[in-house]
């Protein structure tokens, strides 16, 4: 589920649910709110409870699946974390292929699966809500030895054999609410299902608040030391939308009018701010918002006005623009991989053993 219906302010909903807009209409709206939250949380509870004691059925591939997931509605850096994992099983020697439902496709594909065509151009991504059905697609047709499930932590009806779950250290609990009235997907306890998880964008609380996240997961997964990973999101490039690469320190000296598209622009604010670009103005839109020709002469127009001889912004919005420049201002996008900064060793040797099995080692079973 994602909050992206044509015309909705995600941004200002977020901020409405956070108890950030004041007066006595939106304590009305955030009051309304928690009857729907109440029979969405039923709804997941009881569809958990039917996969739990086997009422639904399960399908198994004939290969591993890696599934890269989370708890919350957007931004947890999910694409970035399926590129890594899918890059390592490659130089694995893994024939492997992303699986994703397609969230916001635009001609057949969403902008996380043009991110990822991009900087994977060896391994093939399939986009259909029914993800049991493109897996048998990817091995017998494609040949796969693997599959990463992109977003697949509630995605239960494909079996998987590491599940990988992704918590936003800027919001690791959803408001600690069922959506609409915060933004969990399932609750909490779901965690138990976890085999890895992963504190994204650590780098952005202190150690204080990593420790508090983690006794709150630990809850759940007593043996938790031995399944915790810290990542941050790492500006690697600046890229137009040719793939032509720029060096970061080409951010240097430039007035710079930026802008995205994604569950967390406050992540995208707090890289540009790391690398100590001046930015005169910024714009956030909604996740996966859908840029018009319109959306394009307006953003032309805002550069323009704010003096700016660079506009940036990230590299799943470039990939939907594919425009070189906004006016007469250039756009480039600051390109993001993980950099694992603790417990790097957990993921490998899981990735390690998934490659194994996947290329038949008899040592693995």
């Amino acid at each position: 589920m994602r909050l992206k219906p044509n015309g909705f302010d995600e941004h200002a909903f977020r901020k409405l649910i956070a108890g950030e807009t004041r007066g006595a209409g939106a304590a009305l709206v955030r009051l309304s709110l928690n009857l729907p939250a109440a029979g969405y949380d039923l709804a997941v509870r009881l569809r958990g409870v039917a996969f739990d004691r086997g009422w639904r059925a399960v399908h198994r591939a004939s290969v591993p699946v890696v599934s890269i997931g989370n708890l919350t509605l957007g931004g947890t850096g999910k694409t970035p974390f399926v590129e890594y994992t899918a890059a390592r099983l490659r130089r694995l020697g893994v024939r492997v292929a992303i699986l994703s439902r397609g969230y916001g496709a635009d001609r057949g594909v969403n902008d996380e699966a043009l991110v990822l065509e991009q900087n994977l151009d060896d391994v093939p991504h399939l986009q259909d809500k029914d993800r049991a059905r493109i897996a048998s697609i990817a091995v017998e047709e494609l040949d796969s030895q693997a599959l990463v499930l992109d977003d697949g932590f509630q995605h239960r009806r494909l079996a998987r054999d590491l599940d990988i779950v992704l918590l936003d250290a800027l919001d690791p609990f959803g408001l600690d609410r069922p959506f609409p009235r915060g933004t969990l997907r399932e609750p909490v306890s779901g965690l138990k299902r976890a085999h890895i998880i992963v504190l994204s964008k650590c780098d952005l609380i202190d150690r204080s608040g990593r420790d508090r996240v983690f006794a709150r997961v630990e809850r759940f997964l007593p043996d938790l030391a031995d399944r915790w990973v810290e990542a941050r999101h790492a500006p690697i490039d600046v890229r137009d939308c040719d793939s032509a690469s720029e060096p970061l320190d080409s951010l240097q000296g430039r007035r710079v009018a930026a802008f995205c598209g994604i569950g967390a622009p406050a992540s995208f604010q707090a890289t540009l701010a790391s690398l100590g670009v001046s930015v005169v103005s910024f714009r956030a839109f909604g996740d996966h918002h859908p840029y018009s020709a319109a959306d394009v002469s307006d953003l032309a127009s805002w550069a323009r006005s704010q003096r700016a001889d660079l506009a940036l912004t990230t590299q799943k919005d470039l990939v939907k623009l594919r425009v070189r420049r906004l006016g007469d201002v250039p756009l480039r996008a600051v390109r993001i991989g993980v950099e694992i900064a603790s417990g790097e060793s957990i993921v490998d040797r899981a990735l390690d053993q998934i490659a194994a099995t996947a290329l038949g080692d008899p040592s693995s079973t």
